[in-house]
């Protein structure tokens, strides 16, 4: 890790560009947005919120509703989502602890106590919440990006949340871990990475070395 760098200096530029700018699956309160967190691991945005979510809540349009079905019940609606089967029973499990939307837990711990529901999904139902933030998104951008950046030493989604979590203050850990995959999905490309266009490339490891 560069311990010349001031971090939390270096992230303003990032912080100004993205802001608490909203998550890319269009859900419409906290249950959507816990339902379509749980079923767009491993699966695009796109796909969730195009081809499963208008459907989906058609037919389960609350908590409590989704509470009455059965995995199976489930099944012919997410077909195209990853790892489904799975999916379907977390997704009934879960409303049949919660039973309704004005219980969804709001903090890590209850979160992550729920089925299909790791610290990362539990980071954005809180950051999309509104509330204080107990831990910084790390999703596969972000896995990409910040060892490029040279901020954390690890690839693993564990120890970079413990590394930013480490160096970066409270107040920013909301948004710090959404802007690094907006900055991921949109310029830090897995390939053929748009560096001239980055505000962090002053900093950028991965940029020294081109």
């Amino acid at each position: 890790m560069a311990q010349t760098v001031d971090w939390v200096k270096a992230f303003q530029p990032l912080l100004e560009l993205y802001g608490n700018k909203k998550h890319p699956l269009n859900y419409r309160n906290r249950y959507q947005l816990l339902v379509m967190v749980v079923l767009s691991a491993q699966s695009s945005d796109k796909l969730i919120n195009e081809n499963v979510a208008p459907a989906f809540f058609t037919a389960y349009p609350t908590m409590s509703a989704l509470a009455k079905a059965s995995p199976s019940e489930l099944i012919p609606l997410l077909r195209n989502v990853r790892n489904f089967g799975s999916k379907a029973e977390w997704l009934v499990s879960i409303a049949a602890a919660v039973k309704s939307d004005d219980a969804i837990p709001h903090s890590m711990k209850e979160l992550t106590a729920l089925p299909g529901i790791g610290r990362k999904s539990a980071n954005v139902i809180i950051r999309e919440s509104g509330e204080p933030a107990e831990g910084i998104i790390v999703d596969l951008h972000v896995i990409r990006v910040a060892p490029r950046l040279g901020v954390v030493t690890s690839e693993n989604p564990v120890q970079i949340e413990k590394q930013l979590m480490k160096i970066l203050p409270q107040k920013i850990w909301g948004d710090i871990g959404m802007d690094l995959s907006f900055l991921g999905r949109e310029i830090c490309r897995p390939t053929n990475p748009k560096c001239e266009q980055c505000v962090m490339k002053v900093v950028c490891e991965y940029y020294k070395k081109q």
